[in-house]
């Protein structure tokens, strides 16, 4: 190997040891901060001493003379805490301030940039006074904070930085390198890295293999049925000539569609195999996967004056690498959020009776086949007052249920914060938090309890490269849906729809689900109008939605791939399905589907009747003059005859009289109210399928329920109506 291509190699390896040297010295300069005075301060400095020499070793190999120089200066800054003696605060500062600049002289030299100018150099000067006595260390200047240099990152803590808890001090020979060279003989058990690029390659070819062997069972079944044919063939001519020569090909198809059938089976135990070792292979603890958590919880919590603890449970947990990476912002986000908006001040703490350090828990744990990671503290909760007035102010829906109220926080540009920080106040931190997990085929959720804390719940799929899929068609295409967001398939009536609030819903037994056809969500063409309709009822979190379809194809498995950067922000789609035969279908987004769905407008489901009389009769019951009033003008401007009554009572009596094609009826009236009206005429042999709408102030979940469960055929509510909604909804109906 010549000169230059020794030096590359040098520095190559150099640099991927860095960045676990990093993550190590961040992690016992945290437990260091939090130990000091105490009898394990000394393990941890000796740690630190030991990670420092060999970053000074392997970079004296590899040339980088600044970074053995800043180095060695900051072992000569740590050396005197070796005896338990604590340092102030401004010490530490410096002693992060110069592992950030570590890390950014390692980005700097991987892109094959100069270290002239560079936060690093810029440190040196503190590092040389700070070495002096304990008591003297100088407040780092401006040019100390590689946050505030020119051509340096801002707060983001480094992404190389580990969140594990303390651990004990490594064994004295830190810098043994973590392969095998290929001269001297190791343990065959010795580590061997291999680069994420590599390990996502060879995943990536395990899944074509694994659609491969579902290809070549899709090949097998035919040839059974051709070799089926090829009997019934020889049946109809038995007796001649040719059942002989047919048997014979019978046989011969039958022993190569057996052959083909085992070679399929071992095959597919081979990909299967192959997918699980290469998975196995790509995975990291869940501990790695937070790595620069703690530091950022640390960071955030001194800007803002405040003292918070980040604690990691599940963190033993084995993920694929690929979702630890895309859970990474959105953890940091969550983090960030908790340790700015949702812990208190110390005083604040105590005055509440709580200890003066916040805690924020940062669990992961399986669910079956998804992964459910959630971040919680123990703070004064979400305000959800100041979100609804935000919300108010925007001119948005501001739902009653605090459960909805809370959700609120995941609108883009809703913050509760009255100042604007580096981490805080903008609005966009939980926005993109709710977008990047939606990404990943996942919902996010929130719980909040005043003055007690709050809880953030990711549940994300395990595997995001394979998956189990539903393939429906919709305005004459076929497309999508992962298996693990289909709640259930329903056949769907006419009786069964019932409108609320201008839009088909679905009386399901437990609640009421927000139907729309598939093909209109996506702007697609209609399918033609039918009886009965399919429909994919589809779950995101603890909403839920019915999408009617043209039909319902089938279950494969099918590997995923991203869409192209043209493609990458269709809405509601997520990604690329690549079916076992080759074809490929869209991935549709469910949450984005669910959500969609929720506020659409009717449209026709089903076909309409045959007949249609010219002047519909229309018993009115309110008893506010001014409201019977107005829906009485606007009825009959729409053309209808309207006999207007100013309670339940007289529109029972005045129905019998005369009978009528609809009812519009209050639910709260004198004498008889709308709920026990519509009772009535639903046990009635004669109206029993008389179109009954409800027009009421009462917008609760539970008083909507209440509504159809007593035979309503559509729910309005006075908050939201308008002459539209009332008319579309009764020429639906008739």
């Amino acid at each position: 190997m010549d000169r230059d291509r020794l030096a590359q190699a040098l520095l190559a390896t150099f640099l991927e040891e860095l960045e676990g040297h990093v993550a190590s010295l961040n992690r016992d300069l945290l437990a260091l901060e939090r130990e000091q005075g105490t009898s394990r301060a000394a393990e941890r400095v000796a740690s630190l001493l030991r990670t420092l020499h060999s970053v000074k070793g392997a970079a004296r190999a590899a040339s980088a003379m600044l970074v053995e120089t800043a180095c060695h200066r900051l072992e000569e800054v740590l050396e005197p805490l070796r005896d338990g003696r604590t340092a102030a605060p401004e010490l530490y500062e410096l002693c992060f301030s110069t592992v950030d600049a570590l890390d950014d002289a390692g980005r700097r030299l991987a892109t094959k940039q100069e270290l002239t100018g560079s936060p690093l150099e810029k440190l040196l000067p503190d590092l040389e006074r700070a070495a002096g006595p304990i008591d003297s260390a100088p407040r780092p200047t401006a040019s100390s904070d590689p946050a505030r240099t020119e051509g340096t990152r801002t707060p983001e803590p480094p992404r190389t930085t580990k969140t594990s808890p303390p651990e004990p001090a490594r064994p004295a020979e830190p810098s043994a390198p973590e392969y095998a060279p290929s001269g001297p003989a190791q343990e065959a058990t010795l580590p061997v890295r291999v680069s994420a690029q590599k390990l996502d390659a060879l995943l990536s070819r395990s899944g074509e293999l694994r659609v491969a062997s579902l290809r070549l069972e899709g090949r097998t079944e035919t040839l059974e049925g051709v070799r089926e044919e090829l009997a019934r063939m020889r049946e109809a001519v038995q007796g001649t000539e040719a059942e002989g020569a047919l048997r014979r090909a019978e046989k011969e198809l039958a022993r190569v569609t057996r052959e083909l059938a085992s070679d399929q089976r071992t095959l597919s135990g081979v990909a299967t195999g192959m997918d699980d070792e290469v998975r196995r292979a790509r995975t990291l603890p869940f501990m790695e996967g937070c790595e620069g958590l703690v530091r950022a919880a640390r960071d955030v919590a001194r800007s803002e004056g405040k003292k918070a603890r980040l604690e990691v449970n599940g963190g033993a947990l084995e993920l694929d690498r690929s979702l630890l990476q895309s859970l990474r912002e959105p953890m940091l986000h969550l983090v960030r959020n908790a340790v700015a908006h949702g812990l208190e001040s110390a005083e604040e703490r105590v005055r509440a009776g709580k200890p003066e350090e916040g805690r924020v828990t940062l669990s992961a744990r399986l669910r079956g086949s998804r992964v459910e990671v959630t971040v919680e503290d123990d703070g004064r909760g979400l305000d959800l007052g100041a979100l609804r007035a935000r919300a108010q102010a925007r001119g948005l829906d501001v739902p009653e249920d605090d459960e909805d109220a809370a959700r609120l926080a995941f609108h883009s540009g809703l913050s509760t914060s009255t100042r604007v920080t580096e981490v805080a106040g903008r609005g966009v931190g939980l926005d993109v938090v709710r977008t990047e997990v939606e990404a990943m085929r996942g919902t996010v959720e929130v719980a909040t309890w005043p003055g007690k804390g709050a809880r953030f719940t990711l549940d994300v799929p395990l595997t995001l490269s394979t998956l189990r899929v539903l393939l429906v068609s919709a305005g004459g295409q076929t497309l999508a849906l992962a298996i693990e967001g289909v709640a259930r398939l329903v056949r769907l009536a006419p009786e069964e729809v019932r409108d609320v609030e201008g839009r088909p819903t679905w009386v399901a037994p437990d609640a009421l689900v927000p139907l729309a056809a598939l093909a209109d969500v996506l702007g697609l063409p209609p399918g033609p109008p039918r009886q009965r309709r399919g429909a994919v009822v589809l779950a995101a979190g603890t909403a839920r939605a019915a999408l009617v379809v043209d039909e319902v194809l089938e279950e494969q498995e099918a590997l995923v791939r991203a869409l192209g950067p043209r493609v990458r922000r269709a809405r509601h789609v997520s990604a690329a399905a690549v079916l076992p035969d080759g074809r490929l279908s869209l991935l549709l987004n469910p949450v984005s589907l669910v959500r969609a769905a929720g506020g659409r407008p009717s449209t026709a489901l089903f076909p309409a009747p045959a007949t249609q009389r010219a002047r519909r009769r229309v018993v009115l019951a309110d008893d506010s003059p001014t409201t019977r009033a107005l829906e009485q003008s606007i009825l009959e401007g729409a053309g209808y005859d309207v006999v207007p009554c100013s309670d339940g009572a007289e529109a029972w009596e005045r129905l019998q009289a005369g009978g009528a094609d609809a009812l519009v009826l209050d639910v709260e009236m004198p004498r008889m109210d709308g709920i026990a009206l519509t009772e009535a005429v639903r046990a009635s042999p004669r109206f029993a399928r008389l179109p009954v709408v409800l027009v009421t102030a009462r917008g609760r979940p539970e008083d909507k329920a209440r509504g159809l469960q007593a035979g309503a055929s559509a729910y309005l509510v006075k908050s939201a109506f308008d002459p539209t909604s009332l008319l579309e909804t009764l020429r639906r109906l008739l």
